[in-house]
C-alpha cells in the first residue's frame, strides 16, 4: 500500500490553499531537521529508525511531524510493507522531491559560498577577488 502521493500544488493545480514551491522550500530550509531527513533521503535512507539513528536530538514526535510535513507536500511518498504487524515503513523521494532536492543542494552551496566570502549579495566581494587575482 502506498501513502501520502504528490499533492495537487506539486502539479502546479490547486484550490489556492495548497502551498506554493516558493512556501514549500521556506518551509523545509527554515527547518534542521526537515533538511536532515531529506539529505538522508537523497543519500539513500529509507527507514524511520535510520532516522532517529542518524539525526541525534530528533525525537521520535518531531520526525514523524517532519515525515508527514514531507509527504504532504508530495516530496516524500510513504511506502507500507506487509498486512499485519510488525509492518515495515519506508519514506521515498517521489520524483518532484528528486527536483526539490537539487532546489535545496542550491541553496546549501549558494549559503556555503557567501559564508566562504567568494560571493556577495551584490556581487562585490567576487568583482573584488577577481581584480585581486589579477594584479
Amino acid at each position: 500500500m502506498v501513502t501520502g502521493e504528490r499533492s495537487e500544488a506539486a502539479h502546479g493545480k490547486g484550490s489556492g490553499s495548497e502551498p506554493a514551491v516558493a512556501s514549500m522550500v521556506e518551509s523545509i530550509v527554515g527547518c534542521k531537521w526537515s533538511m536532515a531527513l531529506l539529505q538522508l533521503c537523497v543519500d539513500g535512507k529509507t527507514r524511520p529508525s535510520a532516522f532517529l539513528r542518524e539525526c541525534t536530538g530528533l525525537s521520535a514526535k518531531v520526525l514523524n511531524q517532519r515525515l508527514r510535513k514531507l509527504t504532504r507536500y508530495g516530496i516524500l511518498r510513504r511506502e507500507v510493507c506487509g498486512d499485519k504487524p510488525p509492518v515495515v515503513v519506508h519514506y521515498r523521494l517521489t520524483p518532484f522531491g528528486r527536483r526539490f532536492a537539487r532546489i535545496v543542494e542550491e541553496v546549501k552551496r549558494l549559503q556555503e559560498d557567501l559564508d566562504a566570502g567568494s560571493i556577495g549579495p551584490s556581487g562585490e566581494r567576487a568583482e573584488s577577488l577577481a581584480r585581486q587575482e589579477r594584479s
